[in-house]
């Protein structure tokens, strides 16, 4: 310190004509598998980072199923944000609060304190940025349909799971009153799930594993008066899987005694019946429940809806963003997660460009050789192309191009532009949106980060692909999901996965496989070491029902 004091051009502060480059700030939205992924990655001494969630932690969503019945604790899969924090360098700031609005016109974002700080309510207070992250996820979408909201329970957040956790007790300690009709108890220990993704069948089949291990030891005269009903729109539970793992999960839940009723759409929840009408027959029929739990997809938060209207895009359900997760219509404003989508553009919009780039002799058709120069910046431009080459078994672009050029006419074997577009006319078909999962929101706060860290150097060198409409070449790479494959714990210590190259396995194997790597990808050691010894609770001593 003396030193410092006594040479006062030692810093940058007291060197003669020098300029304090002040850094950039970065507000993020959302403390979830998004925004907590780019907090991770993001370098932080490089620029002012503040965090803004209504919640301090962060939560390992797969696992909420686990907890609704005492699998796993809620503490064990929440890694508090401040210890993520303090590992980083530079100075990030958190603030719980909830994001009320977001003015992009004037680079600000309204927030509201979690906390009563005074009579007259909760403090209100701006920030600005230079770059804003929206991370905000969303929020269970009940499809407007009547008694949703007030009747049945959703799995979202830890708080939904302590409070299905509590209401099966209450369930099972309420048909063991003595007053009761044997019909009454068969009613309270209805269990309806709405919905057959992963998170509804996951649900009902901790579930069946809760009553079959543990209360069933503990309410042997109610055991058979138990039943759980599972009811999908579709066809099928879990139709985002291989059809091999919907038609096993069906017939394991069919011998479990789990009904599943698919085809069938709820019209009505009132506080004892629950309404639903038949696809097939448009017929409809109620149902008498004691607890039911709504596990239908997301819908948009209010927050996100309203910078829609204020940005254009009241046609869409979610954010829209470029392949780079930047959102469309505003230059400092990203979006990443399940509150927004990537819309990819389209090859055969700029076929014409493509094709004038590649020709680099203005020749009006293009050669192998001036093919071969651009495939590979097609390929990362467009990358429904290498989904079309490997649903098609082509190994590469030529290989996409071979029946154009051995129809070519004259021994050059050049394309004409007619011929070039042909080849990819189909290319686009195989375009879809990216699932709203944590794989797909943790690879997108990766990559977000990434890009924030090199920023500086991709501008003197980008890294990414030729720009087809104009000169140059694009900073970044666009975003690319990779999947790493998918599980579906279906009870009974089994497990379906779907996994890449296309390989499905079923079974008590799996399960094991299921343990290390919702082990592994924990948030820290804290969590993972809880989670393992959760797990080996169970095993040991069964599950906790106590109502806390």
């Amino acid at each position: 310190m003396v030193y410092a004091e006594s040479n006062p051009n030692n810093g940058t502060n007291g060197m003669e004509g020098s300029q304090i480059v002040e850094k950039k700030k970065l507000v993020v939205l959302g403390s979830g598998w998004a925004g907590t992924s780019f907090l991770k990655n993001i370098d932080s001494s490089l620029y002012n980072v503040q965090v803004v969630s209504p919640r301090n932690y962060f939560a390992f969503t797969p696992l909420l199923p686990s907890v609704t019945c005492g699998t796993v604790e809620p503490r064990s899969i929440i890694e508090p944000i401040r210890n993520i924090v303090k590992k980083k360098k530079g100075e990030i700031r958190f603030s719980e609060a909830e994001c009320i609005k977001i003015d992009a016109a004037n680079n600000k974002v309204h927030c509201r304190s979690n906390h009563d700080i005074n009579v007259e309510g909760k403090e209100e207070f701006l920030l600005d940025y230079d770059y804003l992250f929206i991370a905000l996820g969303a929020q269970a979408n009940t499809f407007n349909t009547p008694g949703v909201m007030e009747h049945c329970h959703f799995l979202k957040e830890i708080e939904d799971a302590r409070r299905i956790r509590r209401s099966v007790i209450d369930c099972f300690e309420r048909a063991s009153l003595p007053n009761l009709s044997e019909d009454e108890k068969r009613v309270i220990l209805h269990f309806v799930v709405v919905g057959g993704g992963p998170t509804g069948v996951e649900f009902a089949a901790e579930l069946h594993d809760f009553i079959c291990e543990d209360l069933v030891k503990l309410y042997p005269s109610l055991h058979k008066l138990v039943k759980i009903t599972v009811i999908q729109s579709g066809d099928h539970i879990l139709n985002m899987f291989d059809s091999r793992i919907s038609s096993f999960a069906e017939q394991k839940f069919q011998r479990d005694g789990v009904e599943v009723k698919t085809g069938y759409r709820v019209v009505n929840v009132s506080d004892k019946y629950i309404t639903m009408k038949s696809k097939a027959n448009q017929e409809t029929s109620s149902l008498p429940y004691g607890m039911i739990v709504w596990s239908t997809g997301i819908g948009t938060r209010p927050v996100v809806m309203d910078f829609m209207k204020q940005i254009g895009q009241t046609d869409r359900r979610v954010l829209a963003t470029n392949e780079w997760l930047r959102v469309e219509g505003c230059d400092n404003v990203y979006a990443l997660g399940d509150c927004a989508t990537i819309n990819q553009r389209k090859i055969m919009e700029d076929i014409s460009d493509i094709f004038k780039v590649a020709d680099k002799d203005n020749s009006g058709t293009l050669t192998v050789q001036e093919i071969q120069n651009i495939i590979d910046d097609i390929r990362v431009r467009y990358p429904q192309v290498e989904v079309y080459l490997k649903r098609k078994h082509l190994r590469n672009v030529m290989d996409l191009l071979q029946g154009s050029l051995e129809s070519a006419q004259g021994k050059t074997k050049e394309l004409h532009i007619e011929e070039f577009k042909a080849a990819f006319e189909h290319v686009d078909s195989q375009m879809k949106s990216l699932p709203a999962t944590a794989q797909v929101a943790a690879q997108q706060g990766v990559y977000l980060a990434r890009c924030f860290n090199c920023m500086h150097d991709c501008e003197v060198e980008p890294e990414g692909p030729l720009r087809m409409k104009g000169s140059g070449r694009h900073r970044f790479r666009p975003f690319e999901y990779k999947h790493f494959g998918q599980f579906a714990p279906l009870g009974g210590e089994q497990t379906a996965a779907e996994l890449p190259g296309d390989w499905i396995s079923i079974g008590h194997s799996t399960q094991w496989l299921w343990y290390s790597v919702y082990a592994s990808k924990q948030v820290s050691w804290r969590t993972r070491v809880l989670v393992m010894f959760d797990w080996t609770k169970r095993f040991t001593f069964g599950r906790d029902s106590s109502r806390l």
